[in-house]
């Protein structure tokens, strides 16, 4: 069950669900990222549900779940691919006194906004945003549902220092498998019965268990199983694109600032990429007085 998802669909009726439970992924994400207590857990709760929404992915890209504001913590961010390869960061400010009673909405500040981000490999990028304005992520990821997707969704997710887990439910729109009294009877049945999961539950018990426990009325029917991993798409390559697209002029000023070394350091893996002057002017493929 560790590092798992869970996909599912209640056939009689129009609602689609997720489960996820994260260990290995979530653990290799905190060894990267030194955070106070409710930081790290508040980056599990992000981890979770960046797993739990790609799922909507129907093409080969990435989801990214951010929030960002003017707090002690200006950024948390999860990145989920269509692989269901994981990475995240959390960014707190220097010299914050971090409350462990303090709320997300309180974390990340003024001017908080809540953004979903889709990034196909072949494709438009699609991002929607809304406010940051309810206590937790469940709360706020109902939001933007509700004014972005226009989908009614539903989140339940709870992360404990070794392990975060989450459910999502959400109607399906025009599969018409049942009236749309049914429909809507059967919703309301669903998120009671899902509202009654404890945060052991969620942790512990495997997902084929704890689906016919919460949800047997409803006669769910399991879709698959997705294998959760910790793996950051940082490379060489990728921080070598990155200079080129500075330009030479300030690559080559840089490299000068910083002794005759450029280091590009990846913030979610800790990872260190080095180039010196003979590399940098193969990127370039000239010498810098020709660059001029």
């Amino acid at each position: 069950m560790s590092d798992q998802l869970e996909r599912f669909i209640f056939s009689q009726h129009d609602i689609r669900g997720q489960m996820v439970t994260l260990t290995e992924s979530y653990r290799a994400v905190l060894e990267n990222n030194q955070l106070p207590p409710p930081v790290a857990q508040l980056l599990g709760e992000f981890l979770a549900a960046a797993c739990l929404l790609s799922t909507t992915l129907k093409f080969e890209g990435l989801l990214v779940l951010q929030a960002r504001g003017e707090g002690d913590v200006p950024l948390i961010l999860a990145e989920c691919t269509h692989h269901s390869d994981l990475r995240g960061i959390a960014r707190v400010a220097d010299g914050a006194q971090i409350d462990d009673a303090a709320t997300l909405q309180q974390l990340i500040g003024n001017r908080g906004a809540l953004a979903i981000t889709i990034e196909p490999r072949d494709g438009e990028r699609y991002q929607g945003i809304v406010p940051l304005e309810k206590d937790t992520l469940a709360e706020c990821l109902e939001d933007y549902f509700t004014q972005s997707e226009q989908l009614e969704t539903r989140f339940w997710i709870e992360s404990s220092p070794e392990t975060v887990g989450g459910i999502m439910l959400q109607v399906l729109p025009g599969n018409n498998a049942a009236s749309a009294e049914e429909n809507r009877d059967a919703w309301e049945t669903a998120q009671h019965l899902a509202a009654t999961v404890t945060p052991q539950e969620l942790h512990e018990v495997p997902h084929d268990q704890l689906l016919h426990r919460l949800f047997h009325q409803l006669k769910p029917a399991a879709l698959g199983t997705a294998n959760i991993r910790f793996k950051c798409s940082c490379s060489r390559e990728r921080s070598a694109r990155a200079l080129i697209s500075l330009g030479p002029e300030d690559v080559y000023q840089l490299l000068e600032q910083q002794g005759g070394e450029i280091t590009a350091d990846c913030q979610f893996c800790n990872a260190q990429y080095r180039f010196d002057r003979d590399q940098i002017e193969n990127l370039f493929n000239a010498p810098p007085h020709t660059l001029h």
